[in-house]
Order: C-alpha cells, then sequence, then structure tokens
C-alpha cells in the first residue's frame, strides 16, 4: 500500500511552481494526515454545502446509479478519503467483486481501508497508495470483476485547468477499458454569494487547512514558511467560474525551500487551489473530448450539483 515517492521530482516541482510572480503549489499537498483530517471537518461546515448536497443525491439514487454500474463489478476510488458517499453505492451495488480506494495519504489510506474491511467482510479491500494523477497499476481482485468503474465523488474534477481534467478523464477511460464507466461528482455554477462563503467559513476550517500545506512542506521538504506570516483567502472568478484559494504574505518576506530562496512582496500570495464550476453542457462537452458520453445525471433539488454517469463513447 505505500507509496513510492520521488522527492527530487517533487522538490523541483514545488520550486518551479514557486518562482515565478504567479505562484502555485498542487493541491496534493494539502493532503497529510492533518490537512486529510481537516478536509473532514470542512465537509461538516454549514457553509461547505458540496457534501450534504452531494450525500443527499446519493441517498436518494445510489441504487440507480448501483443499477447503472451493474453486478460484479470492481469499484475504483480516486481520493477516498474517509469514504462516507462510498458505503451508500457500496450498500446498493449487487455482488461487488472488489473496492480499491486510491489516496496519496498512507494515514488516511489504511484507517478507512480497515474500517471498510471490518464492516463488509466479504467485499475484497484493495487500498493504493498513490497520486491518482498519475498512471495507476490497479490490483487485481481474486475474482474476475464483469468491468471496472471508477467513482469520482465530491467534484474533486473541480480543481484541474481544463487540459488537465482532460488528461485525467482520458486516463481515467484508459484505466477502466472499452466496457468500465465512471460516475462523477461535479459542482455547477452557482452565485458568487452562494460560493465564496463555502471557502471562506466562519469557524476558520478552511484557513486552518490552507494553512497547513505549508506546514507540510516545512516537514516534508526542509523549507521555512512562517504561518503567521500568511493569511487566508478565497475569491470567485465569475470569467473564469472557479474559486481560487489563496495563501497571502502579510509581509517582504523570504522563504527557504530544497535550498533554494523564494521573496514575497507584502500582498504576493500562493494559488493552492482552484475549485472549477460547471454548466451540464460544458462537462458533457469536456466528457465527450476525453472519449465518454454522458448517460445519466442526477440533480438535488436546487440544482446545485450533479453527479454523472459516463460510459466509454
Amino acid at each position: 500500500m505505500a507509496r513510492k515517492r520521488d522527492e527530487d521530482g517533487e522538490r523541483e516541482e514545488l520550486l518551479d511552481g514557486l518562482s515565478g510572480p504567479d505562484k502555485q503549489v498542487s493541491p496534493k499537498y494539502f493532503y497529510d494526515e492533518t490537512g486529510s483530517q481537516l478536509f473532514e471537518a470542512i465537509c461538516e461546515q454549514p457553509e461547505y454545502y458540496p457534501t450534504r448536497t452531494e450525500l443527499a443525491i446519493m441517498r436518494a439514487h445510489a441504487r440507480e446509479m448501483a443499477q447503472a454500474l451493474g453486478p460484479r463489478i470492481c469499484l475504483v476510488e480516486y481520493g477516498s478519503g474517509a469514504s462516507v458517499k462510498t458505503r451508500l453505492l457500496l450498500d446498493a451495488l449487487e455482488d461487488p467483486v472488489a473496492y480499491v480506494p486510491v489516496d496519496i495519504s498512507a494515514e488516511m489510506l489504511a484507517t478507512t481501508a480497515e474500517a471498510l474491511a471490518s464492516d463488509y467482510p466479504e467485499l475484497e479491500i484493495l487500498p493504493l497508495c498513490a497520486d491518482f494523477t498519475q498512471p495507476l497499476t490497479l490490483p487485481k481482485p481474486r475474482r474476475q470483476p464483469q468491468r471496472t468503474a471508477v467513482y469520482f465523488p465530491g467534484s474533486t474534477i473541480g480543481n484541474f485547468t481544463r487540459e488537465d481534467s482532460l488528461a485525467l478523464l482520458r486516463k481515467i477511460h484508459a484505466e477502466i477499458g472499452a466496457g468500465g464507466a465512471l460516475l462523477i461528482g461535479t459542482d455547477l455554477v452557482k452565485s458568487r454569494e452562494l460560493l465564496e462563503p463555502a471557502y471562506n467559513d466562519a469557524a476558520g476550517v478552511t484557513a486552518e487547512f490552507n494553512l497547513n500545506l505549508l506546514r507540510h512542506l516545512n516537514r516534508e521538504f526542509d523549507a521555512d514558511f512562517d504561518l503567521d506570516g500568511f493569511h487566508h483567502e478565497a475569491v470567485y472568478d465569475e470569467r473564469q467560474r472557479r474559486i481560487e484559494m489563496r495563501l497571502v504574505s502579510d509581509r517582504r518576506q523570504r522563504v527557504t525551500l530544497g535550498g533554494e530562496t523564494i521573496r514575497f512582496d507584502p500582498g504576493e500570495y500562493i494559488v493552492t487551489e482552484h475549485s472549477h464550476k460547471y454548466s451540464l453542457d460544458d462537462f458533457a462537452t469536456l466528457a465527450a473530448s476525453a472519449g465518454f458520453t454522458v448517460r445519466r445525471i442526477w440533480l438535488d433539488r436546487q440544482a446545485w450539483f450533479a453527479v454523472q454517469y459516463l460510459e466509454p463513447a
């Protein structure tokens, strides 16, 4: 289950993202053990609508989704986390062959896999600690599945640029094969008044989650970010139809990472995450470009969120 890290490659990636005038760090660095726990806490905040909205869709329609996926599947979940929504799907599936949770946080993955193995003793649990944006070698279940299906909830697809989203969907297409399926959560376009509070919760959990990224870099890459020298902000870009999460420097400062010096001016920021919001037509076009056809869509009553069932075209 352990993930082999390319520390030199990651350090180079970080320095490349932090060296220019438009500084950015991949959101994958949110997810150490503390970050994974903080994200679960974000999902419980009253302002953060995506999780409870998607859960409501799953509770209402998991049986229909399971019927679309069919019997005896191998279910692969990207970014599994605590797998809360997954249990609703597993409970509805007919004779699933195996469940493969994929997560970058080894600690969270181990905890989740152990709990699921206890609660689903007849289901083969095959945890895979990996960066799901990279090519995956999926473990082979003992029983031959009828098809492989990827479950990608939580609107995580929105964290990627269109180019990277397309590349990820094409990778999924290759991994599931011609007979496979994809069940994916997508957050839909809404007003700024709904979106910005969801990423700036009053309890400050999202702020702590964002700042923990710096703590993670300090520990894993011998950096010396002063967490008191940055603050969190999240703003909605209406033109790009995305939330942009930032860590803003409060003063002129220097930070070292991997032996290199990174300079910040007051007000200069690191972009740590984008969360793109889709219309149904936009997502269908993106999916088609990756070789998928949208077969079914399930919405909440307010049409804030969609869970979509895709098959290779």
